[in-house]
């Protein structure tokens, strides 16, 4: 199909003076079919089309840029994103076009967003079969009637080969992601990593949501299936956020990215994109099956010699993934929606062996653990890193909050008032001792706990007051052995954990120091301390 057709007034926010052949909407099968034509990926053993990205095996956060102009000058929270010039680019938006002249370019029109309320329009331009086959799988797909007249209010350009130069566009490397709010438009160069068009849209909606009333969210969710309420899943890459939310007893909503609005909670996309790294049927049967079937993605994962994907191998990046649509999931849910939830989870892999498996938060705390947003990295986890490293990334999603956060942490305090929301933390990480001498949290006592907590039978235990964080933690829990629900007593060594928690507590304190004045003194208040904890 020569063209792209423009939306329904006959304009696009990206034209081409000499386009080449557009495939606009292309099914899943015929991207699958144009990839491996193309020589951009090749199939498993099992019919999975397993692609690598090259340098790009994550996002390239040093690389996003907002345009700073009238719109976002006194809207955007410049402490956390860096700003680029609208001549900047003006330049890039031209050189870009030049660079698509006469190419052929893969077109999807997309919904991202549930909900047909708040859902919105979105047209990307890529520039690879196999990233049209990526978002389509992301996003939400419109039926036919939809698809007749689409509208689009948003547009991402995907082109992997095109190269910024620093000098002309303002840019750090050849390597680029740069927002312009005003325009609705995102321009993407310099990698094939297929992540950063999906956060683009979620970046976008993140800052127009908030003035709409409505909280845009980094998590998973899922749902009961005999009613109780649905659950949202915050926490960082690696605490099992995924995982735990994929629960063969509940409905899934979604895995990555949902608003709550005042009629309930939404998932913006039609997909998953699971770490894959370690993946095992046993552990994780639902996003195994999904991902070694006929139809799924596979991105930077290693094959064994028979075809069949090796889950175990991180030699090209610990951050492989897998991407499928929803209905791969047997318990997905149909519609994406579902009431306001019940439970919040903040999930955090704790690698300093402090945190207990599960506590749960008032409102205030609920706000200042949202607000710091911690998790603790270990050696294997990334290039470069060696032990432990403590990861502090506000509303659980720093790169993708254009708005500063109390504006979500004040949104999410008061929607948790409003609808009596249970908010929970759960530590994923290690017991025992730190990294390297204790062990992971048993994924089995997790997910009792967690099913406790989602039942309401946590309701009905005796809690104790944590003396460092002052949340209420389970005494005794049926189905867990109850040593590991008091963090201290499973370390040997007592005042090393003191002395743990010490720097952890002193950790929180000072990344929190940037918010203290955007809270109130409840919010402050809620801060982990030393006083009453035991010498």
């Amino acid at each position: 199909m020569a063209g792209t057709g423009g939306n329904a007034a006959g304009k696009t926010s990206f034209p081409i003076e000499n386009p080449g052949t557009h495939h606009k909407n292309t099914s899943a099968n015929t991207l699958i079919e144009h990839a491996l034509a193309r020589q951009e990926g090749k199939t498993t053993g099992l019919g999975a089309l397993t692609v690598e990205t090259g340098a790009h095996t994550g996002r390239a956060a040093r690389d996003k840029y907002i345009v700073r102009d009238a719109t976002t000058e006194d809207t955007v929270w410049w402490d956390n994103n860096q700003p680029m010039s609208p001549e900047h680019f003006e330049t890039l938006l031209a050189d870009f076009q030049a660079h698509a002249e006469g190419r052929e370019l893969y077109v999807q029109e997309l919904f991202a967003g549930a909900d047909t309320t708040h859902r919105l329009p979105a047209r990307i331009y890529l520039e690879f079969a196999w990233h049209a086959l990526f978002i389509q799988y992301l996003l939400r797909r419109p039926d036919a009637s939809e698809l007749s007249g689409f509208s689009p209010e948003f547009t991402v350009v995907n082109l992997p080969s095109f190269r910024a130069d620093p000098e002309r566009h303002g840019t750090r490397s050849d390597t680029v992601i740069a927002c312009d709010f005003t325009r609705k438009l995102v321009l993407i160069g310099g990698t094939s990593y297929a992540g950063e068009t999906k956060k683009s849209v979620f970046g976008y909606l993140n800052f127009l949501l908030p003035e709409k009333g409505i909280m845009p969210m980094h998590c998973s969710a899922n749902e009961s299936m005999n009613g109780g309420g649905s659950a949202v899943f915050f926490g960082l890459s690696g605490t099992g956020k995924t995982t735990l939310s994929a629960d063969p007893r509940r409905t899934l909503l979604g895995d990555d990215e949902h608003g709550w609005s005042d009629k309930g909670i939404y998932n913006f996309e039609g997909g998953c994109y699971a770490k894959t790294i370690n993946l095992s049927r046993e552990a994780e049967p639902e996003i195994y099956d999904a991902s070694i079937r006929e139809g799924a993605l596979l991105e930077n994962v290693v094959l064994n010699a028979d075809g069949t994907p090796d889950f175990d191998d991180g030699t090209l990046t610990e951050n492989a993934r897998s991407a499928y649509p929803l209905e791969f999931i047997p318990n997905a849910s149909d519609t994406g929606i579902s009431e306001h939830p019940s439970n919040i989870v903040m999930l955090t892999a704790d690698a300093y062996g402090v945190l207990p498996p599960i506590a749960r938060l008032t409102p205030s705390q609920a706000m200042y653990h949202f607000l710091s947003g911690y998790t603790a990295k270990v050696a294997g986890t990334e290039k470069g890193l060696d032990g432990v490293q403590a990861t502090f990334s506000t509303c659980f999603g720093a790169p993708f909050m254009p708005r500063h956060p109390s504006v979500y942490g004040n949104l999410l305090r008061e929607l948790i008032a409003e609808h009596n929301v249970d908010c929970w933390l759960v530590n994923t990480g290690w017991t025992g001792g730190e990294y390297g001498t204790g062990h992971r949290m048993p994924i089995k006592a997790t997910r009792a706990l967690l099913n406790a907590a989602l039942n309401g039978s946590l309701a009905d235990v005796e809690m104790r007051r944590d003396p460092v964080f002052g949340f209420q933690v389970p005494v005794a829990v049926e189905g867990v052995d109850s040593t590991i629900l008091n963090p201290r007593d499973t370390w040997s060594d007592q005042a090393a954990y003191d002395q743990q928690a010490k720097a952890l507590v002193d950790m929180f304190i000072e990344n929190f120091e940037k918010f203290e004045t955007h809270v109130d003194a409840d919010v402050r208040d809620a801060a982990p301390t030393m006083r009453n904890a035991a010498e």
